[in-house]
């Protein structure tokens, strides 16, 4: 069931909405990063507000007002986060934000934990292809790395 979201691009990103992409970003985490430990997952956790509060671009979706459901981070061409709450996965708004991000900031590549094969899936849905594999996450841990690069298919 696909469900138009209202997406909204904070001016300030006040600590209660941190707060509430945070609580986003967790769930979302717990329900498709399978291969994280809750004691890997708390340890990220920290650095999560920092990230929010310092990529440039920063696109919220939300079914009701000062209720975000969902939200992705941009940076020169580069989609550097998407989260989805659990409970609105399937209901279009990844791919909403996904559209909005390649037609409002141009996305040509991400970056996705191979040990994801959904996050995978629906990036090659959306016409992303890997073109570079790593070892190591960019912080040096043991969570493989695919570079994808926005290239759909033409009929």
């Amino acid at each position: 069931m696909v469900r138009k979201m209202k997406f909204f691009e904070p001016k300030k990103r006040a600590p209660e909405l941190i707060t509430q992409l945070l609580n986003v970003w967790e769930a979302s985490v717990r329900a498709t990063h399978l291969f994280l430990s809750d004691v890997e997952i708390e340890r990220i956790k920290i650095y999560v507000p920092q990230i929010l509060e310092s990529v440039p671009n920063l696109i919220v979706a939300e079914v009701e007002a000062e209720h975000p459901v969902a939200f992705m981070g941009v940076a020169d061409r580069s989609l550097e986060m998407l989260f989805v709450a659990p409970e609105m996965r399937g209901c279009g708004i990844g791919k909403q934000l996904v559209n909005y991000g390649i037609e409002n900031y141009a996305i040509e590549i991400l970056t996705v934990n191979e040990q994801n094969p959904q996050a995978i899936g629906f990036y090659e849905h959306m016409g992303f292809h890997a073109y570079k594999r790593t070892e190591l996450d960019e912080q040096g841990n043991p969570y493989p790395l695919l570079y994808m690069r926005y290239a759909p298919l033409t009929k």
